[in-house]
């Protein structure tokens, strides 16, 4: 009997963890094809003088939609922590899907004129507004069910769930690379993937529905209203403004080797789409082991040990990894730099994760959560590609994104020092589980 019951709750954590995360399938879906397909997006949407004028332009609009994350993390992610994490997820998750349709739909520049770039715009804001409050939910929803002991395991698949999308949209573009003509993949082929993110909406919106309360929120008494929660983030400001600069190296990596990789393989190193679709492919794979390998040893080691140790490894190699990549670009060499850099990214986020919700204040954790997350994600990630195109261009060093990458872990580093110290030093260290 005690066998067939741990069964059971095996069972129901799996599915409850699925249910979760499918929303964020959804969203780094959308996400990666964006970044992909920048230059057929480019071509559609944003046509310009200068091929690097019309990639910028692009991946500009794709920065926006990041800065929507804020707003939505401190409108939605105060409302989730109001009205529950179930409810608030079915809404984020309807919000992404309105985003997502419009992209798929909107004409090109040469059919509708300038028009075409603004819907596309206004997507990506949707997006963005869904996606503050989405990774915050998520991540709180796992902790919050999460068995004693294995909170940094569990909240390892909120990222987990996003490497499965890249898988899918890695795939599915190496497909159309080798099967479609360039000229068609250029002209409808791109929106072929965002079809089929389309299509698979209705399927998690039913494993959302199917979502119960978490018991951490159903049993709390005081479920604060909006200008309650501002009043209380804003006593917070310390630990989200640091609990953003601790994001901001996952943020930078995870954009760096997933969504902004392709380009870079392609325009940078020369190399075929293919080949560049097949590395990020990898690098996908990789990070879903390292995941939940980094929230395990986090659990049984502790946080900071994990996180301070992937900073300093990211500062000392990001760049020393890149420049060695830009001198002998090859298949092969760059699927080995990006394999460390995913081991790196892997072990920290699976650690920071947790660490991320358990700093935060119980009455408004997801907004919290969700603030950190998505600043760091506006003035980090969401503009890597852009950052890193930029670099590129206006310095000649090929390997110029390794120093923003350093750069961010540089932040990383002094943000967990700070809040560790501050843990030790502050009565709240007793309310909250740093382990």
């Amino acid at each position: 009997m005690p066998v067939t019951a741990d069964n059971s709750l095996f069972r129901a954590k799996a599915l409850a963890i699925l249910r979760v995360t499918s929303g964020n399938f959804l969203e780094q879906f959308d996400f990666f094809l964006f970044g992909f397909y920048a230059t057929y997006i480019a071509h559609t949407f944003f046509p310009a003088e200068s091929e690097f004028a019309s990639l910028m332009l692009t991946f500009a609009v794709f920065g926006a939609g990041f800065l929507m994350r804020p707003i939505g993390a401190v409108v939605l992610g105060a409302w989730i922590d109001k009205v529950g994490r179930r409810r608030g997820l079915i809404v984020t998750l309807s919000i992404m899907a309105a985003g997502t349709f419009m992209i798929v739909l909107i004409p090109g520049y040469e059919t509708i004129g300038l028009w075409a770039p603004f819907l596309v715009l206004c997507g990506r804001l949707l997006q963005g507004f869904s996606a503050g409050a989405e990774l915050g939910g998520v991540s709180v929803y796992l902790a919050e069910i999460a068995t004693p002991g294995r909170k940094g395991f569990y909240t390892s698949w909120q990222s987990g769930s996003q490497q499965v999308s890249i898988v899918v949209a890695a795939s599915l573009g190496y497909l159309l690379n080798e099967f479609m003509g360039t000229e068609a993949l250029q002209a409808w082929g791109w929106r072929i993937p965002f079809v089929v993110g389309c299509l698979i909406v209705p399927f998690i919106f039913v494993l959302r529905r199917q979502l119960t309360e978490t018991e951490a929120f159903a049993t709390r008494k005081e479920h604060l209203p909006l200008n309650q929660a501002l009043k209380s983030l804003w006593a917070n400001w310390r630990v989200v403004v640091a609990g953003m600069l601790m994001v901001a190296m996952t943020t930078t990596a995870f954009y760096l080797i997933t969504v902004y990789a392709p380009t870079f393989g392609k325009k940078v190193l020369l190399l075929s789409a293919s080949d560049s679709l097949l590395v990020t492919l990898l690098v996908a794979i990789s990070n879903f082991i390292w995941l939940p390998i980094g929230g395990a040893i986090s659990d049984r080691f502790g946080r900071k040990p994990v996180l301070v140790a992937m900073t300093l490894l990211a500062i000392v190699t990001s760049w020393p990894a890149l420049t060695v990549l830009a001198h002998a670009p090859s298949f092969g060499m760059m699927l080995a730099v990006l394999l460390w850099l995913s081991f790196i990214y892997g072990l920290y986020n699976g650690a920071m994760i947790p660490a991320l919700t358990e700093i935060m204040p119980a009455e408004v954790r997801v907004a919290g959560f969700s603030l950190a997350y998505s600043l760091a994600t506006a003035l980090f990630g969401g503009f890597t590609p852009a950052i890193s195109t930029a670099l590129i261009q206006f310095t000649g060093d090929k390997a110029a994104p390794g120093y923003w990458m350093s750069f961010a872990a540089i932040c990383a580093l002094l943000a967990t020092l700070y809040l560790y110290h501050r843990a030790s030093s502050h009565s709240w260290n007793t309310h909250n589980s740093f382990n």
